[in-house]
């Protein structure tokens, strides 16, 4: 786990090393357990998307340059949207899985310029800007990638199969960690890191996934509970509650 602080020589080198970032946002998916009708990232929340909230949030912090949005090839959404003709905005056609999505965003960046990169959920809007920049302090002080992720505070049941409920055991808690973004790796080694997965038909569920299988380090940065993913529509309630709140916080 890394503090959320900076100190102000890892800020130098923070300014000096990444003064320009880039995300990639993978919105491919439908997002079938929100029972709306229309995919989770275009439900509005006081008159935005939730895909608005969450790219105009990234391109708000001052070391992220760049966003690239995976769309998905039939999107009838995306162009009513204000990112539409956003000038920093950039978008691909993403695949059937997350994992193809992210691959997409990775393909139109050109790691030369951008050697690093975050990937982050479309359907997390609450995400801080203090988070972020604990994400960024530990790539550096560990020269090495990680993610925001939070400790699993209940107890874990581990089932007998995927198909029974019945309990087969309690898993010990405290090496346990919930994964949440964005996770932030090197994007030729991300990149690698997938299509290697993918060849070897290695199920990747999310970035660190991919480099755990590449057998390169990452480091866990505990994140912030507002940074909560929309998946049903309970989530949407607490989102814009969440929303208001940090809003109210930065307005005080």
């Amino acid at each position: 786990m890394t503090s959320s602080k900076i100190n102000i020589a890892t800020e130098r080198k923070l300014a000096a090393s990444f003064s320009s970032l880039i995300v990639v946002v993978p919105a491919a998916g439908v997002g079938q357990r929100m029972q709306a009708d229309c995919p989770k990232q275009y439900l509005s929340i006081d008159g935005l998307t939730i895909l608005e909230h969450t790219v105009l949030r990234l391109l708000d912090h001052q070391h992220i340059d760049k966003v690239v949005i995976a769309i998905g090839a039939e999107d009838g959404y995306f162009s009513d949207t204000q990112l539409a003709n956003h000038p920093n905005v950039v978008t691909v056609i993403g695949g059937e899985e997350r994992v193809d999505s992210v691959l997409a965003g990775l393909a139109k960046i050109d790691s030369s310029q951008y050697p690093w990169v975050l990937v982050h959920d479309a359907a997390r809007p609450c995400v801080t800007h203090n988070d972020i920049d604990a994400l960024i302090a530990s790539c550096l002080q560990h020269n090495a990638g990680g993610l925001l992720a939070a400790p699993v505070y209940d107890t874990v049941k581990k089932c007998a199969s995927e198909s029974s409920l019945e309990v087969e055991g309690t898993l010990d808690r405290r090496t346990l960690w919930r994964a949440l973004t964005p996770q932030m790796y090197r994007t030729e080694e991300l990149t690698d890191a997938i299509e290697q997965a993918q060849i070897n038909n290695i199920i990747i569920t999310d970035e660190s996934s991919a480099i755990e299988y590449a057998q390169l380090p990452s480091f866990l940065v505990q994140g912030s509970s507002d940074n909560i993913k929309i998946t049903r529509p309970d989530d949407l309630a607490l989102a814009a509650f969440l929303l208001d709140k940090q809003q109210e916080k930065l307005c005080e």
